[in-house]
C-alpha cells in the first residue's frame, strides 16, 4: 500500500501548502469482477478497476469535502488549489475540528481477517464456478419455471488515511458471493419471482452449490399462489435475512446528525426502556471476517464493542465527532459495522408450532418509516402459520404501525442468525402486529 499512502501524504502536503489548517486523506482502490448467467451461456462478465481520492478540508474555519479519480501529480494539485479556495467561500464551522490525536488508533488487521490469501482466479475457474451453480440450479427446476439466472462475483479493496494531525492507518478487504433469481409461471398468468445472494470475506465460507439452490427454490415455492388474508394484529416472525429493514428503521433516527436536526424518535430517550426487555441489539466491529468488520471509522477511532440497546433500554446515539461537539457529548462512532443479535435456542419452526395463527414476513416490497414520530408502514410477503403449518402464501399486504410499539412487542429469537449480512440476526418474534390485507 506503499503507493496509496504516498498519493495521500502528498494530498495532504498540497492541501496544507494551499492554506488548509486540517486535513483528512483517504485514497483507495479495488478491483471487482462479476459473471452472469442464463440459458447455458455466459450473458455478462465485468472486469472493473477503481481508484480515487477523497479529502476533507478546513480553511479558515469552513469545512469542505472533495473526492476525484484523477490522481496524477499535477491535477490533484490543481484540484486541490480549487478546492481549498472553494471552502474559503463557506460559513464557517468550526465543529468540524479533527478529534485530538491522542483519542484515534486502529485494530490490527490479523485479528480480523478481512482479506482471503487465495490469488485472483482465473477467468476459466470463475466461468466454471457460475456454471456448475447453473447447472445445479436447473437440475432442479420445476416445470413451471420461465427463466434463471445465476450470479457470481469478488471484490478486492484497498485504503490508505492520513490526517493532518499525524494519525494514519490502511486497511484491505476482500468479498466474494454469488446466488441466483428464478421466474416461475402461475395457471393465471402471474410471474412470481425469487432471489438469494449470499457474501462473505474468504472464498471458502461462500455456502456450497447445494446450499444456494436449496434457499432459492425454497424462497420460490414460498412466493406461488400468493396474495393477502383477512387484515387483523397477528404475531409475526421476522425472517433473519429480512430483520434488517427493521433495524434500519431503527437505527436510522439514532444518528447524531438526526438527534441534532430534530428528526428522531429517540431524542430524549437515552437511558430509558424503549423495547422489551428481552432485546438488545450489539454493534460488533470485530467479528472475524465479518462483512461489517472494520480496523477504524471515519473519524479515525478504533471500533470497539458496544450496546446500542441493551435488555430494551437505548444506551446512546450514534456519535461521530461533528455531532457530538454539537450536541455537548462524547462521540461514540457515528455508524454501525456489524449488527448483533444473539440468537435463542428453538428453531423458528418449533416457536410457530406454539403460536394458533401468526405471519411469518420473508422480504418486504416498499414503504417508508418516520425518523421522528416512528410511525412505519411496508409492504410484505409471506407466508401465513397455524400451528407451525403453512397455510398459505401471502403477497400485496402491508405491516403498520409504531417502531416503539413494535419493539416492545419481541417476544425471542430463534436459533438461526444470519450469516451472510453485516446483519448477523436471527428469525425474531414479535406479537400483536397490525397486518392490512383482504
Amino acid at each position: 500500500m506503499s503507493d496509496l499512502h504516498a498519493v495521500v501524504a502528498q494530498a495532504l502536503e498540497d492541501a496544507r501548502s494551499a492554506g488548509a489548517e486540517e486535513v483528512k486523506a483517504w485514497a483507495s482502490r479495488g478491483s471487482e469482477v462479476e459473471l452472469e448467467q442464463r440459458g447455458g451461456r455466459l450473458v455478462k462478465t465485468t472486469e472493473a478497476t477503481s481508484r480515487g481520492l477523497s479529502l476533507s478540508l478546513l480553511v479558515n474555519e469552513r469545512f469542505s469535502s472533495h473526492s476525484t479519480s484523477d490522481m496524477r501529480p499535477d491535477a490533484l494539485k490543481s484540484f486541490i488549489g480549487r478546492a481549498v479556495a472553494a471552502t474559503r467561500m463557506l460559513e464557517p464551522d468550526p465543529d468540524r475540528r479533527l478529534a485530538p490525536r491522542e483519542k484515534l488508533g486502529t485494530l490490527a488487521p490479523e485479528t480480523l481477517d478481512l482479506v482471503d490469501q487465495i490469488p485472483p482466479r482465473t477467468a476459466i475457474e470463475r466461468r466454471k464456478w457460475v456454471a456448475e451453480l447453473e447447472s445445479d440450479l436447473l437440475e432442479k427446476k420445476p416445470n413451471n419455471l420461465v427463466s434463471a439466472t445465476v450470479y457470481g462475483w469478488e471484490v478486492r479493496s484497498e485504503t490508505s488515511v492520513l490526517f493532518s494531525n499525524g494519525y494514519t492507518a490502511g486497511s484491505k478487504a476482500t468479498h466474494f458471493g454469488c446466488g441466483g433469481e428464478v421466474t416461475l409461471r402461475e395457471d393465471d398468468g402471474k410471474l412470481p419471482e425469487a432471489t438469494a445472494f449470499f457474501s462473505a470475506r474468504h472464498l471458502a465460507d461462500v455456502p456450497s452449490s447445494d446450499r444456494v439452490v436449496s434457499e432459492i427454490w425454497s424462497r420460490a415455492s414460498e412466493g406461488l399462489n400468493s396474495g393477502p388474508v383477512a387484515s387483523g394484529r397477528y404475531p409475526m416472525l421476522l425472517a433473519n435475512r429480512s430483520v434488517g429493514r427493521f433495524l434500519g428503521a431503527m437505527l436510522g433516527p439514532m444518528s447524531g446528525g438526526a438527534v441534532w436536526q430534530g428528526r428522531s424518535l429517540f431524542a430524549d430517550k437515552i437511558g430509558q426502556q424503549v423495547a422489551a426487555a428481552g432485546l438488545t441489539i450489539w454493534d460488533e466491529p470485530q467479528v472475524v471476517r465479518g462483512l461489517g468488520s472494520r480496523l477504524f471509522d471515519g473519524d479515525g477511532f478504533a471500533p470497539r464493542r458496544r450496546a446500542l440497546l441493551e435488555n430494551g433500554v437505548l444506551q446512546d446515539w450514534l456519535m461521530d465527532v461533528y455531532h457530538a461537539r454539537k450536541l455537548g457529548r462524547e462521540p461514540t462512532g457515528g455508524s454501525v459495522s456489524n449488527v448483533v443479535i444473539e440468537p435463542g435456542e428453538s428453531s423458528w419452526q418449533d416457536i410457530a408450532k406454539g403460536l394458533p395463527k401468526a405471519i411469518r414476513v420473508t422480504s418486504f416490497l416498499g414503504g417508508n418509516s418516520n425518523s421522528t414520530s416512528g410511525e412505519f408502514s411496508f409492504g410484505i410477503r409471506g407466508q401465513l402459520l397455524e400451528n407451525g403449518v403453512v397455510v398459505s402464501n401471502i403477497a400485496e399486504m402491508n405491516v403498520s404501525g409504531n417502531l416503539f410499539r413494535f419493539m416492545e412487542s419481541f417476544q425471542g429469537a430463534a436459533n438461526d442468525p444470519w450469516g451472510f449480512s453485516a446483519y448477523r440476526v436471527p428469525t425474531l418474534l414479535f406479537s400483536d402486529v397490525q397486518f392490512s390485507g383482504s
